[in-house]
């Protein structure tokens, strides 16, 4: 039952039933309120757990204190004589209820017996979007919870032929186009880019796509986390991309954000009420203008590019719009200000945040032109793209690599944002910037890999991989993954995958089990044939 509560403390209560040719045992809080609680590190404090099974005379489902059925089951096998624990007053910490299942397979022989068991939380309503409570998708045709868990129990062969089919077939592609090393870590990112998200149905019935940051400050929707995550969803699931960008896209466009730049995030998760990060929506301390402007048209236009989104590139074209001129006035050379690499500080005369802009720049012309927007107007935005571009060749340039920032000399960064220049077919660079940059990193490697920047040994797992894409060359993939296949299996910190670790000692500096691990996706989607594959696929 402390699944369902935050706190040892808090009062409990269960029982039993039967629904759907199933029974069932089942916990939650006394007097919970959905959507009360919010933060980071905070358990859910409302919903209700579930133990399921068939409704078969031989199973026995109990919902009482753990020594009692632990107890019964040690002496006989059986927790058949054990009375329900029904008093509502029941608190964890002196009683831990808990919902248990027994079985009696009778005589087994040479063929197996089975019992499949379903636990599941049914939290009511999923996330609060703008003030309004959003359900679960599944719910938004109106289906009750024992139903749904009826239909789970009756689908189950068929989804787990389902997906055994996708394991197998993306991790051969993962094999196929980067080797083992890169399939083992494509293999942890999966679930975890896909977990750290929560599926809901507005009024409408539209997919919203709501991502925690996890382990970080519990935000949601942040923008630039969806940004490095979205490889995985552009390929296996573009309208999951979607479902991340349109609240953030419905947000910007109410009378709350008054700025004219994109937001940060929504708010603090499950809470989806408005930026709460830096200025929040009172002033622009701590924003990240280009950071955010930049991501949002880039995303945009690769759901245009990737998934013929057309409709909702035009939906939301006017705010898109104004994004785009604000970087045209202010992306090129950032002042003072943070980008997704918040933790190392605010800096100036970013190179790698102006290389966003300008790549945005340029994608949104992409953009409008797909969308039939007068070509004149559509140039404006190409040929300053193009004039930024030839201006920052000479601008970060350092002799032998580019530079960290404009009026650093003597430093260099991962420039991991221009591989949209590949992805996305730009050409406003030669391949020699790529090129150069990948000499330069190869020899400035770690033991566990490439550093962010030549201002700490700590690095991101997510930028590596797209920096090790940058030329489309394997034997430059290969060269950045191997001390990152080094550092997973020899890192003392076991955690649930994290994305920020010191290049030097392989620990983790910070962050763990956060959805931008669906960014180590990129090498698969920069591949034209694989895109088309896995478009081919989502078609049938």
């Amino acid at each position: 039952a402390d699944w369902t509560v935050n706190g040892a403390g808090r009062q409990v209560a269960g029982g039993r039933g039967e629904a759907v040719g199933l029974k069932l045992a089942f916990a939650g809080g006394l007097n919970d309120h959905p959507l009360r609680e919010c933060g980071d590190i905070v358990k859910i404090d409302w919903g209700r757990l579930y133990l399921a099974a068939p409704a078969d005379p031989a199973t026995v489902l109990r919902y009482q204190k753990a020594e009692i059925l632990r107890g019964s089951f040690c002496r006989d096998g059986s927790i058949d004589g054990c009375d329900d624990l029904l008093d509502p007053m029941t608190t964890l910490l002196f009683n831990w209820p808990v919902c248990a299942a027994s079985h009696d397979f009778g005589r087994v022989g040479a063929d197996p017996e089975t019992l499949r068991l379903a636990v599941a939380c049914d939290d009511i309503f999923a996330i609060e979007f703008l003030n309004e409570k959003l359900v679960d998708y599944w719910r938004k045709d109106g289906e009750s919870f024992a139903a749904m868990l009826g239909r789970a129990f009756a689908d189950y062969p068929g989804i787990e032929r389902r997906a055994a089919e996708f394991d197998d077939r993306l991790l051969a592609d993962c094999r196929k186009l980067g080797g083992e090393n890169y399939a083992v870590l494509c293999a942890g990112a999966y679930r975890q880019a896909v977990a750290a998200h929560k599926l809901a149905a507005d009024r409408r019935g539209r997919a919203l796509f709501f991502s925690k940051e996890n382990h970080s400050n519990g935000c949601i929707a942040t923008v630039d986390i969806t940004y490095p995550s979205a490889p995985l969803f552009l390929l296996a699931q573009p309208t999951l991309l979607k479902g991340m960008l349109l609240p953030i896209l419905d947000y910007a466009e109410t009378r709350r954000w008054k700025f004219p730049f994109a937001p940060h995030d929504l708010g603090t998760y499950p809470l989806a009420n408005g930026q709460v990060y830096g200025g929040g929506e009172r002033d622009e301390l701590d924003q990240m203008p280009v950071e955010e402007c930049g991501n949002l048209l880039l995303l945009a236009a690769a759901l245009v590019k990737f998934a013929d989104e057309l409709e909702f590139a035009r939906r939301y074209y006017p705010t898109l719009k104004q994004w785009a001129d604000y970087l045209n006035e202010k992306g090129y050379d950032p002042e003072n200000q943070l980008c997704t690499d918040d933790f190392a500080g605010h800096l100036a005369h970013n190179t790698n945040l102006s290389l966003k802009a300008i790549l945005a720049l340029a994608a949104f012309a992409q953009l409008a032109g797909r969308l039939g927007e007068d070509a004149a107007a559509v140039a404006v935005y190409r040929q300053s793209a193009e004039t930024f571009a030839a201006h920052w060749r000479r601008d970060a340039w350092a002799g032998d690599h580019y530079k960290l920032a404009f009026d650093r000399e003597d430093s260099w960064s991962q420039k991991y944002n221009l591989v949209w220049d590949r992805l996305l077919e730009l050409e406003l660079f030669p391949a020699e910037v790529a090129e150069t940059e990948l000499a330069w990193y190869r020899v400035r490697q770690e033991r566990y890999g490439l550093p962010l920047d030549n201002r700490k040994s700590y690095t991101k797992l997510d930028w590596i991989i797209w920096s090790a894409t940058l030329t489309g060359r394997d034997e430059d993939f290969q060269a950045l993954l191997q001390p990152v296949a080094r550092w997973l299996a020899e890192t003392p910190s076991r955690v649930p995958l994290t994305d920020w670790y010191d290049t030097l000692d392989g620990r983790q500096v910070g962050f763990q089990a956060r959805s931008v691990v669906g960014g180590v996706f990129i090498k698969l989607l920069a591949d034209a044939a694989m895109r088309l594959k896995w478009r081919a696929g989502l078609a049938e």
